[in-house]
């Protein structure tokens, strides 16, 4: 099972919003104005939320 990290200390939520638009899986969703983690076990590990997210606040285990 993959391991999806946010640390929400860090997040800009609704400021930000990236790994919203770019995860091709759609794991990640806004929840009011926080992002939140939807459905992790549909991840498929492309690291794409790490690369885009300019607060480094995406970590993720396979």
């Amino acid at each position: 099972m993959v391991d999806i990290n946010l640390d929400q200390d860090k997040c800009k939520g609704l400021e930000c919003g990236e790994c919203v638009d770019v995860c091709p899986m759609e794991i990640f969703q806004f929840e009011g104005d926080k992002v939140t983690i939807n459905h992790p076990e549909d991840c498929i590990i492309c690291e794409v939320c790490i690369d885009i997210c300019p607060n480094q606040c995406i970590s993720v285990k396979g």
